[in-house]
């Protein structure tokens, strides 16, 4: 492998940076780069979709795939997931010195297809890769770097990756504000099937579930509150997209589903049966959970959340948040809820326990009424 560490032990800086593939997470990506001093090239397959991504300014357009890699030092490859293997094969030849990564949500394919593929003399620069960062919008036109700012980025050595270009890729990954997190390519596969493609189908399913009763019912969908809005919202996504990620993920996915069917009729059957300390239980291991994700490693002991209203106009999110900042309340989590009426909405605040009453007075302070809920 022809990258290698510096003088003084730390990995060599990643400096020049070529994004394959510059829809939303490959421009951001360029964005976040750029932000942190990279001088970045990209390329796509659709000439069109390089041009409104170079038009960000985030990077500069080349002409082919080879011309983007060419004398790079990082390589990531954020194109669909049928071309990524072909694309991280040829990213390899036309860098030689370069550490090569990719975007895709699933890896097991990809790191046999890769290795299937490429000259064995180049797969110690070979690193899978998975930022954890998206929306349900798609193209460049809805990149920004801060897609990137604070992420998992999951790192996935194969067993021909030269340690050097894994410590490389990690440091630049701290470098543009994500963080990378290492694991294998099977144990990835699974656990993203459950913490983000089980969430989309749920979200699908439940979205045409509601379209279909609301043939007979067109009141339903008026009386979608704000719950039903946040659990829907990725339904929006791309079809085409989550298509291909459901089946290059097909194995794990399914399992993942069939559990959530089982859950989902445990559920049911408490219900049913009438047995209501049994949902409450239910109810509150999850609410116990979902505090848990919610909460950063330096506020292991706890959080809170504040439910507070505001009005739904330009400025009102920016109000709230400099009220708590000039309070000295920190906020680890933030969820907006838009009341189907319009005009007002909801603002979910998760602040650490120890400083939740102290939050309550600063906002009360500031004019809201804050509710705790948790």
């Amino acid at each position: 492998m022809t990258s290698t560490s510096r003088s003084d032990g730390r990995p060599r800086p990643l400096e020049r940076v070529a994004i394959v593939g510059t829809g939303l997470i490959g421009t951001s990506i360029a964005m976040a780069a750029a932000r942190a001093g990279c001088t970045v090239r990209g390329w796509d397959a659709d000439p069109d979709v390089a041009s409104r991504a170079a038009a960000t300014g985030a990077l500069d357009e080349a002409p082919t795939l080879d011309q983007s890699a060419r004398d790079a030092d990082l390589v990531i490859v954020c194109t669909p997931i049928e071309a990524l293997a072909g694309s991280i094969v040829a990213a390899l030849r036309a860098a030689p010195a370069a550490v090569v990564t990719d975007a895709g949500s699933v890896k097991t394919q990809v790191v046999e297809a890769v290795a299937a593929l490429a000259d064995p003399a180049d797969l110690p620069r070979f690193v899978g890769g998975h930022p954890m960062g998206g929306a349900e919008r798609s193209g460049p036109e809805h990149a920004a770097a801060s897609v990137v700012d604070g992420i998992v980025w999951a790192v996935i050595p194969t067993g021909a990756t030269e340690p050097d270009a894994v410590e490389e890729l990690e440091a630049w990954i701290r470098r543009i504000g994500a963080r990378p997190v290492r694991l294998a390519a099977d144990r990835h596969d699974r656990l993203v099937a459950f913490a983000s493609h089980l969430p989309q189908v749920a979200s699908t399913s439940l979205m045409g579930l509601a379209a279909a009763e609301e043939a007979g019912e067109p009141e339903i969908l008026l009386l979608a509150a704000g719950g039903f809005r946040d659990l829907t919202r990725l339904a929006a996504s791309n079809p085409g997209l989550w298509t291909e990620i459901l089946l290059a993920n097909r194995e794990q996915i399914t399992d993942a589903i069939d559990l959530y069917v089982d859950r989902l009729r445990e559920l049911r059957d408490e219900v049913a049966a009438g047995r209501g300390s049994e949902v409450e239980r239910t109810f509150e291991d999850a609410k116990h959970a979902r505090l848990r994700l919610a909460t950063k490693p330096t506020v292991r002991a706890g959080v809170a959340v504040l439910q507070v209203e505001i009005p739904d106009e330009p400025g009102a999110l920016a109000r709230i948040t400099a009220v708590l900042a000039e309070g000295a309340v920190n906020i680890e989590d933030l969820q907006i809820v838009h009341s189907p009426e319009g005009g007002r909405g909801t603002v979910h605040l998760t602040v650490a326990s120890a400083v939740a009453p102290d939050a309550a007075t600063v906002l009360r302070d500031g004019g809201y009424d804050p509710i705790r809920l948790a």
